[in-house]
């Protein structure tokens, strides 16, 4: 029977990866010669709770086959790491096809043991370029698309970069955006959690639901790479510059682990303070642990304005019509600037300062969906696997 092995690592990954499974367990068995078979492999990159299980759980995955279990490490004992055992999932399960999705560690690593022992490579996401190489994911990125098969790409941009770097055309196929397929599935259950509610950020009655409470303003955060957070001269003038705006309205701030961490290490946790406290008061920078996938749809569809380093929240709040202001200087998503609700502020928290008033009143730009992001990427990708298949 034909096998795709699907990898999975990081919490953007599980999005990604959804929709393709599932269109591909979808397909007419007479489709088929024989039976496919699908295998998950999670390679642990992302390891708690919040930030693995409960996402594969919304997301209607069922359990990974197979659990690497690597954890965190530098980028070169991670990428190893899942090489070293990516192999031996390989020599057992004997795919036809590996799907790698995204750029992280475990796109990187698996694609290239694949590539080694033989196995072709599909990857979903590729194309994407912010030229810029001190970003390891940049190098991720260039990496797989140069050893893989098939390249599905999500923007037109995508197609470009591939163009240029001599990627023959046949290769590439434009499908959308799985990212999207996922938001639109999980929707309707997102709209039924009393998320705002829960986090004190709505008034009226939380018992009768999200719909029948009225959201007070706020402004969401995520901040994560390591550009901005792995030194004290770059996090501290950012949580100060996001601490001034939440004079004006709350800031809700889920931190991620390594986020968290660094703001220990450089006692900056001065600037934010617990979310229930920051919500009942109506203004502050308020911390709350990481949320799930639905809860985050909620927040990111009902804030004024989110602030991120993100390049999947790029895209979401692209789709969702909520404005985006992103602290880094570049993207490797630049259809979110050009026909999104994205602006790109850098670490100028001046610039975030004086876009942040444009939103709120109401200046703001307004964006449009891009091409093919329709909820359908998934089925497109899997009708272009499995015309390879046979």
């Amino acid at each position: 029977m034909p096998t795709i092995v699907h990898v999975m690592g990081a919490r953007p990954n599980f999005m990604k990866v959804a929709p393709v499974h599932r269109a591909l367990a979808a397909l007419p068995p007479a489709g088929w010669r024989t039976p496919l078979r699908q295998v998950l492999v999670h390679t642990g990159q992302h390891y708690s709770a919040n930030l693995s299980d409960v996402f594969i759980r919304q997301l209607g995955l069922p359990e990974p086959d197979v659990n690497l279990g690597v954890g965190s490490g530098t980028h070169a004992e991670q990428t190893g790491a899942i090489m070293v055992a990516f192999e031996k999932v390989l020599a057992d399960v004997r795919p036809d096809l590996v799907v790698v999705v995204g750029d992280v560690n475990s796109t990187i690593a698996c694609a290239l043991t694949a590539r080694k022992l033989g196995v072709p490579v599909a990857h979903v996401e590729a194309g994407l370029r912010s030229f810029d190489e001190s970003m390891p994911e940049e190098i991720n990125r260039v990496l797989t698309d140069a050893i893989s098969d098939l390249l599905f790409t999500t923007e037109e941009s995508g197609n470009e970069n591939l163009w240029r770097t001599g990627v023959e055309r046949h290769k590439i196929h434009f499908v959308g955006n799985t990212m999207i397929d996922s938001l639109l599935l999980q929707s309707e259950a997102a709209a039924q959690r009393d998320t705002l509610g829960a986090l004190g950020l709505a008034a009226g009655d939380a018992a009768r639901g999200q719909n029948g409470a009225t959201a007070r303003p706020f402004a969401l955060l995520t901040l994560h790479r390591p550009s901005n957070v792995d030194r004290r001269e770059t996090l501290a003038p950012i949580l100060e510059g996001v601490a001034r705006l939440s004079e004006r309205l709350p800031v809700v701030f889920p931190l991620h682990p390594r986020t968290a961490a660094r703001s220990r290490e450089f006692g900056l946790e001065g600037h934010f303070e617990p979310l229930a406290r920051v919500a009942r008061r109506g203004a502050g920078l308020g911390a709350c642990d990481p949320v799930d996938y639905l809860d985050m749809l909620n927040m990111m569809r009902h804030a004024a304005l989110v602030l991120t380093d993100s390049g999947g929240v790029q895209e979401e709040t692209t789709f969702l019509g909520t404005p985006c202001l992103t602290l880094r200087a570049n993207t490797e998503r630049p259809v979110t600037v050009s026909r999104g609700t994205n602006v790109l502020v850098g670490q100028d928290m001046g610039r975030m300062q004086r876009e942040a008033d444009k939103i709120l009143s109401g200046r703001g730009k307004k964006g449009e969906t891009p091409d093919l992001w329709d909820g359908k990427a998934g089925a497109r990708i899997a009708a272009v696997l499995a015309d390879r298949l046979g």
